[in-house]
């Protein structure tokens, strides 16, 4: 009996190591704001706004936003430098899918991750304003590693020149713009020194319940009951696909959704689904 008892000690601890291991660091990212089109944009620093998983680099280790380890080959990250990088993990435009389920597969294919870089558009543990923060980032390429590259940062003339940049960026398939203060420091959270100009908005808010579907759609899901980050509920069932009503996210998970604005009560209008949070999804 006692060494089963041992035995039993021995494997909760294993489980809770590997937990541990599975689990990721306490970093708490820096989350973009809406750019509300009325900011000094000759004082932020202007990027493209990529559709790929984000990705924190510890200095050891790639983990997602949700503090998930991500199995990415050895020879992916050897010769990365040791200080912290925020980035994204990117294809191309529009290949978010590709990029998504190269990421979440528990074992990698060497194959697949060969078109995947990591693009650095911050250094959580760089103590500068964000000028100086550029600056460090483009010393990344002195590594010489073709998959590891910061992202470009440019300025611009004013508001016209940046709607400009928008409409071409847009045109050309991609999907947005980020703004950051030249001054801002890194700071975990929701901030108002980093923005997203797109020209549609979107958010992310919790699956907390479903509707049942009626019709056409007897059987499935109607809509996702979500709830946004401060704490409104509402329904989003317009950009459901039949497979997204047949196996919805999970409760608990948390889903992108797209609005054009807000109603009188804080509400986001016309809401629609775009997809799972990376994280959320289960590992293949």
């Amino acid at each position: 009996m006692r060494h089963i008892i041992l035995f039993c000690i021995c494997f909760v601890v294993s489980i809770v190591a590997y937990a541990a291991m599975a689990s990721g660091p306490a970093h708490q990212p820096m989350l973009a704001g809406i750019y509300p089109g009325t900011a000094p944009v000759t004082e932020y620093w202007v990027s493209e706004k990529l559709d790929g998983v984000r990705g924190h680099w510890d200095g050891t280790a790639l983990w997602t936003r949700g503090g998930n380890r991500i199995n990415a080959p050895i020879w992916f990250t050897r010769g990365w430098p040791e200080t912290p990088m925020d980035g994204e993990l990117w294809i191309s435009r529009a290949r978010f899918d590709q990029v998504s389920a190269i990421v979440r597969t528990a074992e990698p294919d060497e194959t697949d991750w060969q078109k995947i870089n990591f693009m650095v558009f911050d250094l959580p543990a760089h103590r500068g304003e964000f000028s100086q923060r550029v600056l460090a980032m483009r010393r990344i390429t002195a590594y010489a590693i073709p998959w590891l590259q910061p992202i470009r940062q440019f300025r611009v003339e004013g508001v016209e020149d940046l709607d400009r940049r928008l409409d071409r960026l847009v045109g050309a398939g991609g999907e947005g713009l980020m703004l950051h203060h030249q001054e801002a420091l890194y700071s975990a959270g929701r901030s108002q020194g980093l923005l997203k100009y797109k020209l549609h908005e979107d958010a992310e808010a919790q699956v907390v319940g479903y509707t049942r579907g009626q019709g056409k759609y007897a059987g499935m899901v109607g809509a996702l009951e979500v709830e946004s980050e401060d704490g409104r509920r509402f329904r989003l069932g317009s950009g459901l696909s039949d497979d997204d009503r047949l196996q919805p996210p999970p409760l608990g998970s948390w889903v992108t959704y797209r609005f054009n604005g807000l109603t009188s009560t804080g509400l986001p209008r016309f809401a629609r689904f775009v997809r799972v949070r990376m994280e959320s999804i289960t590992p293949d």
